[in-house]
């Protein structure tokens, strides 16, 4: 991981870009910022037992608008990938440099993924750290998608390798039987998934919600790599000779017939986030197609550029943004005070928040106010050129 201070312009995309190269897009800056705005709102509520409805996860099959945050996160990493090692290629860059240097940045990525699962590291037991995760994902994710761009290089081969991920999922997860149990049960714990996670992990290193399965697991992550490749196939649209015009309106078809055939193959494998279901690959990417077509439209091709500041300052420091939110909540809640030594974050939220607002409208205040603290702290790193990468 490094700190540098240079100016905007010259600066790659943090933390999706594997490599910098290509032009900025300050559409993709802002598609990123505007993802980790919505991370930062819906991980940080002021009570998890008092959340309006659109900002939780589905219990388990469905969606709601949450469930369409780490899949844009996959998304944008696609655009981005395609749009670097394009550039790169064109440059004379070779394969297997390029390659190379992406599975270091993977395994960086990986490792600051475990750091912060582990923070703040003294006196944690590390016998039982959770060694799948967000970062983890994308990480393994990235690595794959980008070794599927540089050694399968026409649009028929990859769209081959996009079928083969997603029906051999399905296949996977609905015809292979789980031993000692049922074929095809797709309920917490009991699907093949569940199985190989805790037969690779153990209980021990799964999420600690659950510890019989794990929504980021070894085996939902093969179709979260066809979510990376959705986003390259934009990306690969998106640097074509076509018009803007043109571009912009293949991109909300594709979101819109992505929806459409999601949905559909929803019907009979349901759109889950915690299985990462092939329905919910295609039917996300579609909806991530049209908000990445909205924003280079508005930003990009028509020049609105004003409102969008606040996300490209996000956009553009997003791994730290992530990354010290997170360990900044983890601190919170492990700091007592007062006279009943509660967590800092619930005294604050119990004496500041709770005291003028009803619990739904104090939980979802004290989450934007986090938002806007941390938009704050990256405001002042952009002002003074401070841009964290891996």
């Amino acid at each position: 991981m490094t700190a540098t201070k240079v100016a905007p312009e010259s600066v790659d995309h943090a933390p999706d870009r594997p490599i910098s190269a290509a032009p900025r897009l300050q559409s993709l800056d802002a598609f990123r910022g505007l993802t980790i705005a919505g991370m930062l709102l819906v991980n940080n509520p002021g009570s998890w037992s008092t959340i309006y409805g659109p900002l939780k996860h589905a219990p388990w099959h469905g969606w709601t608008p949450t469930d369409l945050i780490f899949p844009f996160f996959l998304f944008i990493v696609g655009v981005s990938m395609t749009l670097s090692y394009a550039k790169l290629l064109d440059r004379g860059a070779s394969r297997s440099d390029l390659m190379l240097k992406s599975a270091k940045r993977a395994a960086l990525i990986f490792l600051v993924g475990l750091a912060l699962h582990s923070f703040p590291w003294v006196g944690y037991d590390f016998s039982q750290i959770r060694i799948p995760g967000v970062l983890q994902r994308i990480a393994v994710a990235y690595l794959i998608a980008s070794a599927i761009y540089l050694y399968v290089t026409t649009l028929k081969a990859r769209v081959i390798t996009l079928a083969v991920l997603l029906y051999g999922y399905w296949f996977l997860q609905t015809l292979v039987p789980v031993p000692g149990g049922l074929t095809g049960v797709l309920q917490p714990g009991l699907d093949l998934g569940a199985y190989i996670d805790r037969a690779v992990f153990t209980t021990a290193h799964l999420w600690k919600s659950a510890r019989t399965w794990d929504p980021e697991g070894l085996l939902s992550t093969i179709p979260a790599v066809g979510t990376a490749l959705l986003g390259a196939f934009a990306g690969t649209w998106l640097k074509s000779s076509r018009s803007p015009t043109e571009k912009t309106l293949g991109l909300f078809i594709a979101g819109f017939a992505g929806m459409m055939l999601g949905a559909m193959w929803g019907w009979s494998f349901p759109i889950n986030k915690n299985l990462w279901t092939s329905s919910y690959v295609i039917f996300t990417a579609g909806i991530a197609c049209q908000v990445f077509a909205l924003c280079y439209w508005l930003i990009d091709v028509q020049g609105y550029k004003a409102w969008s500041k606040p996300f490209v300052i996000f956009g553009m420091n997003a791994i730290a943004a992530f990354w010290l939110s997170g360990a900044f909540a983890r601190v919170m809640s492990m700091i007592e005070v007062g006279p009943d030594d509660v967590a800092l974050k619930t005294f604050i939220y119990r004496n500041y928040f709770l005291s003028w607002a009803t619990p739904l409208n104090a939980s979802l205040a004290f989450a934007i106010t986090f938002v806007l603290l941390w938009l704050g702290i990256m405001w002042v790193f952009y002002r003074y050129r401070i841009f964290i990468k891996l």
